[in-house]
């Protein structure tokens, strides 16, 4: 006759926490709850999950015996920890380890939990956490902001996804995204580190109907502000201020967003460190034909529609202000540089640039 093991420490605890937490969650102020499953608070990255049990809704569960849930098949001493563990979790009104980003935490150096430093991890990302960032992007209206707009930087980032609009994914779970047939690893980490991005500008900010959080990187705003500043006074800037103001904005931005060899033939083409040079010039030094040059320098223009869509509108003011008020050619030449670099006309690449 086999004498089955008696119940250890350990195993009276667990099962006391469970019975705790369950007649904790059948309060009526977690009803909200009751019909989620289990993995909506699980974490990617968690080990021991109880997988036999994460498909079953909190109110299954806590209405579940102990001893049945024990007896699951798959479902050990320690996955009935992890369960425990995760009904915890669904007794708090943050997702799990979620800290709104405050000054304090800027002040301190610290970072959310989703980034390790100043890298966003996607493995902490609960589905309860997506929700959060969902109903956040939907609450400030930002469903049609591209991904590419707010994306911490468009390098590595598939040009297809650029001009993706944040609504396309408001509406679906982390797992259905994760499982997309088109969406790997690399494209579901862009899409959740964008609204990561979205939900830490906006998680702190009033919903005041008359008030609007504009969703655009960093460098836009002072960008924004010379230009009205210059469209409002006489005559034409230095073409120092133009390259501070103007030029190099653009450029250090392009620099967070291109390849290096991108952002090396942009300051190339417009004089920053030297005479500016010729795609000839370019080509001979790179070893590549000059529709391949072309080519890279078009990915100047591509990342402006995304990044600074309303650049091509406010150029077109200043070009027409600056053509009327200029009194030399010369003093346009590197604003008229940087707009055809950034903004081209239609047909602009054809036009035999050589000189």
């Amino acid at each position: 006759m086999m004498i089955s093991k008696p119940p250890s420490v350990e195993d009276y605890r667990i099962v006391l926490s469970f019975q705790t937490v369950s007649k904790q969650l059948k309060e009526g102020k977690y009803a909200d709850r009751m019909e989620k499953p289990l993995a909506y608070w699980a974490l990617p990255n968690e080990r021991r999950l109880p997988l036999a049990l994460l498909g079953r809704s909190i109110q299954e569960l806590i209405d579940t015996p102990f001893d049945e849930i024990a007896a699951t098949a798959g479902i050990g001493h320690k996955k009935i920890g992890t369960l425990v563990k995760l009904l915890h979790r669904a007794t708090k009104d943050n997702p799990p380890g979620v800290t709104l980003p405050t000054s304090e935490m800027a002040d301190k150096k610290a970072a959310p939990i989703w980034r390790k430093g100043s890298k966003f991890d996607p493995t902490v990302v609960s589905e309860a956490l997506w929700v959060e960032w969902r109903e956040t992007a939907r609450k400030h209206n930002i469903g049609r902001t591209k991904l590419g707009r707010i994306a911490p930087t468009l390098h590595g980032v598939p040009t297809v996804m650029w001009h993706i609009p944040m609504d396309e994914y408001l509406d679906q779970t982390a797992a259905e995204i994760r499982a997309r047939k088109t969406h790997g690893q690399k494209r579901v980490l862009i899409i959740l580190e964008v609204f990561c991005v979205a939900y830490e500008v906006l998680a702190t900010a009033g919903t005041d109907e008359n008030v609007h959080v504009r969703l655009a990187p960093r460098f836009i705003e002072p960008l924004e502000q010379w230009i009205h500043k210059v469209l409002a006074a006489p005559g034409v800037p230095s073409d120092e201020e133009i390259k501070e103001m103007f030029t190099m904005p653009l450029l250090n931005q392009l620099a967070i967003d291109a390849i290096p060899a991108i952002h090396r033939l942009a300051e190339e083409r417009l004089g920053i460190h030297g005479a500016p040079q010729t795609v000839r010039q370019q080509s001979n030094r790179m070893g590549l034909t000059r529709a391949r040059v072309y080519q890279l320098l078009e990915v100047c223009g591509q990342i402006m529609d995304v990044r600074w869509p309303e650049g091509r509108w406010l150029t077109r003011q200043l070009a027409a202000k600056f053509k009327a008020e200029a009194i030399g050619k010369n003093e346009l030449r590197r604003f008229n540089a940087t707009v055809e670099l950034f903004y081209p006309s239609k047909n602009a690449v054809n036009e035999g640039d050589d000189a």
